[in-house]
């Protein structure tokens, strides 16, 4: 498979509908176990061709340039109608960070069969292939904390400047954290923050679109975060000095 056709793939698949359903919205990868086993399902009346590869964040990645610690078996195989196949990710090789996650990204990219047979003859036709692309968290063992209590470890200080009002969000443990939905409540009315993924001990801003002015200190905000298994899970802090 050129990369020029899987380029062109690429480039239409977020308006179609995905016939292979993928086991979750994540990967989770634990360092102690070496490998993870991923299940696919051919949700459709025909077969597929499937090809898949892990990149570092290049949505424009194909599967020929991309430089990743990790082996996927099958890369490329066939699944019949209403079957399913299991992906296999195995890490190789390579030093990645002892002390947090590491992000990277599966992609599965799903070509449908040519049509065939006398209704198809002489008929021109568009054929859409399908890229749906997860995030994978390589989560090194012994890490400090609990994944799960991570999100409550966040903080959050106001910030009001030329780029307008925002929180400044820290995250002082080594997992990554994904935002769904973040509000910040002032005088009884709750304002909507953009979304976003917070990288292990890092900083992340948060533009609050229609607020006027940077919340106090002690300001109630509500937010869900995103969890190993692709649920929400809600939590109440508070804008700190």
């Amino acid at each position: 498979m050129g990369a020029a056709f899987l380029a062109m793939c690429l480039c239409i698949s977020a308006a179609a509908h995905a016939n292979v359903l993928i086991a979750g919205t994540r990967v989770v990868f634990p360092a102690k176990d070496g490998e993870v086993t991923l299940r696919l399902t051919n949700d459709n009346t025909k077969p597929a061709l499937v090809e898949a590869w892990i990149d570092r964040g290049d949505v424009h990645s194909t599967p020929d340039k991309v430089d990743t610690p990790f082996l996927i078996t099958p890369p490329l195989f066939r699944m019949e109608a209403h079957k399913d196949q299991s992906l296999r990710i195995i890490y190789m090789h390579g030093r990645l960070p002892a002390d947090r996650e590491s992000l990277f990204w599966l992609n599965v990219l799903e070509v449908p069969p040519k049509p065939s047979g006398p209704q198809s003859a002489d008929t021109n036709f568009l054929q859409l292939a399908i890229r749906s692309r997860l995030k994978l968290f390589y989560r090194p063992a012994d890490l400090q904390g609990d994944s799960t209590k991570a999100p409550a470890l966040l903080t959050f200080k106001a910030a009001a400047d030329d780029k307008g009002v925002a929180l400044l969000v820290h995250n002082p443990t080594p997992y990554y954290l994904t935002f769904a939905d973040l509000t910040v409540d002032v005088a009884g009315t709750s304002y909507a923050a953009d979304t976003g993924m917070v990288a292990p001990m890092a900083d992340l801003r948060l533009s609050v679109p229609k607020l006027k002015q940077a919340p106090a200190a002690g300001t109630p905000i509500h937010f869900n975060t995103i969890n190993d298994y692709g649920a929400l899970a809600p939590l109440t802090a508070t804008v700190t000095p």
